[in-house]
Parts: structure tokens; C-alpha cells; sequence
């Protein structure tokens, strides 16, 4: 349960009002890279094995800029623990990573925000499937409201009526709700809506933003966030994954790799062989310049965010982080800088 007395944060809305918003995502494969995490499975086990490691990676993320520690309950659902065998760790899971982040919220007064996402049963011509899903949402926010969230994130949602359902126990637990759809190859829902129209629907029944996550990179999100913008009155959220997808592999997932060398398993780099096709911290800041340009105020990155993409981000918007004291500065080269030895500065065009 909460502290009796919590230290009183900023709202989400107070935030906004002060500017755009950075929420680091992408806990997923940032601690499968580092070796904590099943890629496949995706679920959140190193909150229970080692939840220093999450901690750190919070601090980490809001050492950088972000506005937000968001609880690493991504994929944290009964669906995704029954799959492994650990459904009786739900709870546990659930109120750990909540109490993690909570204690870097409260040392950070950064934006504590729950997490539910999409259940992969979700099936709008069965109502078992309703029924579950519904009920895993409304244990997740429970939690999370007893565990003191600010707002929660429902995320990464292919049908609107799954995303509809997240957000009617966001709100029937009295919270604020950033609600972001999943754009995959098609431009529309999977059950049929234009994203605007979707996005519509989500603040017509009480989001509070609406946007779009994960999936699509820069390059093929800021069109769609453009339309989003124009439809809707309530704040826009955009968290690309920070890889090179274009026209015609517009998301993650479709992404191939002509130049490999190697075999690489079903030929497909998602998900753990995309590292040829990640953006640097120029590609995302300028991402994050041309979204808030067109009215996007939450702005962050998903599944491939590290921390120094997300201080890149901070950074375009005008932020200064913590992380900013150690931005670039190439004046201080030994071969590049102005300060640079004449001889060094000589030889440079040869290294």
C-alpha cells in the first residue's frame, strides 16, 4: 500500500501545461540487451529476480530527461505469466514494479504512471475473450491505484474497442490515462477505424492524450501523428521505435537485412538483430522537433529507447538534464576540437 503521507506531484496535466512531456518506454528490450529478459516471451521476470537492475534503469531513463517513470508492468498481464508458468506471481509482479517506481518518482518528482497493455486475447466476436481481457485490465489499474499511480499508460492497442476497454477502467479508477494505438502496415485499427477516428472515439470516452506507440519508426509515424493532431482537441502522444523503417517496411517488424552477412533466424531482424537499422540521437532529435512542431506534447520513444536517444529527445524540446552536463562537445577532441594540437589537427582527415 502507499506511504499514509506521499509527497504530492505534479498532475499530468499540470506537466502538459508546462510543456511537452518525455516518457522514456522500450523496458523490454533495453533489458533483454543487457541480458535480465527473454526476447520472445517479453515478460517482465527481472522485476521479481532482480529489481536493482529495473531501478537503475529508471534512474537511468529519468537521469536523461524523462518526465515520467512508468512501472514495468508492459506484458505483466495473466495472459503473458500464464504462458510461462508464473500466474501465481501476478500480484507480486504487479505491485513490485509499481513500488520500484514509485521510489524513483518520489526521489526524482517525476510523473509516477501505471502500465497496462495489449492482452493478445482480445477478440471482438468472442466474449469469453471480452470478458478476460476486461478483467485483466481492471486488476492492473487496481494495483496500480492502490500503489499510488499519478495516471497510467495504456498502450501499444490494435483494435480501439481493446483500447476503449483499458481506458473504461483507467477512468472508473478515478486516473488520468495516456491512451497510444498501434499503427502496424495497415492504416487503419484492426477493427476498421481510421487512426483519427479511433483517436476521436478515445477522447470522446475520457483520455486524457491519444496518440500512437511502438511499432512504426520516425520516418513513418509523424504522417499519421499529423492526421491524429488535426482530429482530435485533447494533447497527442508519439513514441516511435528508433529504427530506420520506411515506405515500404514501415514498421519493426517487416524490416529486412540485405547486407547481413550471416543466416539470421527467419530472416527477419525483430527482434533482436535491428541494431544496423537504429536512429541516432540526431535522427530522434530532429523527430522530436518536426512532432512537437505539429502539436505532438508527449513525446518519447518504445521498444529500442536508450537513455542517451531520450536526452537527445529531451534536449530538442529544450529541456536540460541531469544527462545534459555530459552532452557532446567535440571543441575538446584531441583531433577534431578547436583546442586541438596543430599537429593532431593535421593529421585528422587520416585517422
Amino acid at each position: 500500500m502507499t506511504d499514509a503521507n506521499p509527497p504530492k506531484r505534479k498532475s499530468l496535466h499540470a506537466r502538459l501545461a508546462d510543456g511537452p512531456v518525455v516518457c522514456a518506454e522500450g523496458y523490454l528490450f533495453e533489458l533483454e540487451r543487457r541480458g535480465y529478459l527473454q526476447a520472445g516471451a517479453f515478460v517482465p521476470e527481472v522485476v521479481l529476480e532482480h529489481p536493482e537492475v529495473v531501478t537503475q534503469l529508471h534512474r537511468d531513463f529519468v537521469h536523461a530527461g524523462s518526465d515520467v517513470t512508468l512501472a514495468f508492468t508492459y506484458y505483466g498481464h495473466r495472459e503473458k505469466l500464464r504462458q510461462i508458468g508464473l500466474e501465481h506471481m501476478l500480484e507480486p509482479l504487479n505491485r513490485g514494479a509499481l513500488r520500484i517506481a514509485r521510489e524513483v518518482a518520489q526521489e526524482s518528482d517525476t510523473l509516477l504512471a501505471g502500465n497496462i497493455c495489449n492482452t493478445n486475447i482480445y477478440d471482438p466476436e468472442d466474449r469469453e475473450s471480452l470478458d478476460a481481457a476486461r478483467a485483466m485490465f481492471e486488476e492492473q489499474v487496481a494495483w496500480a491505484a492502490e500503489e499510488g499511480a499519478d495516471a497510467i499508460v495504456a498502450e501499444t492497442f490494435s483494435f480501439t474497442g481493446e483500447a476503449l476497454m483499458a481506458l473504461q477502467a483507467i477512468k472508473d479508477a478515478g486516473l488520468d490515462a495516456v491512451v497510444t494505438l498501434a499503427m502496424h502496415r495497415d492504416p487503419a485499427t484492426r477493427d476498421g477505424d481510421s487512426l483519427p477516428e479511433a483517436c476521436r472515439k478515445l477522447e470522446q470516452a475520457g483520455a486524457d492524450v491519444v496518440g500512437l506507440n511502438c511499432i512504426r519508426g520516425p520516418a513513418t509515424m509523424l504522417g499519421p501523428l499529423r492526421e491524429i493532431r488535426a482530429a482530435v482537441s485533447c494533447p497527442v502522444a508519439a513514441l516511435p521505435v528508433p529504427f530506420r523503417t520506411n515506405e515500404q517496411e514501415p514498421t519493426f517488424q517487416s524490416l529486412s537485412d540485405a547486407q547481413c552477412a550471416c543466416e539470421i533466424p527467419d530472416g527477419r531482424p525483430f527482434p533482436v538483430a535491428l541494431d544496423p537499422f537504429t536512429c541516432n540521437r540526431y535522427e530522434i532529435a530532429q523527430f522530436a522537433r518536426d512532432a512537437h512542431a505539429a502539436g505532438v506534447d508527449w513525446l518519447g520513444l518504445c521498444c529500442g529507447a536508450q537513455p542517451h536517444l531520450i536526452r537527445a529527445m529531451a534536449e530538442a524540446v529544450g529541456k536540460q538534464p541531469p544527462a545534459s552536463r555530459y552532452s557532446a562537445d567535440m571543441s575538446k577532441h584531441a583531433y577534431f576540437g578547436t583546442q586541438a594540437r596543430q599537429k593532431n589537427k593535421e593529421y585528422a582527415d587520416r585517422l
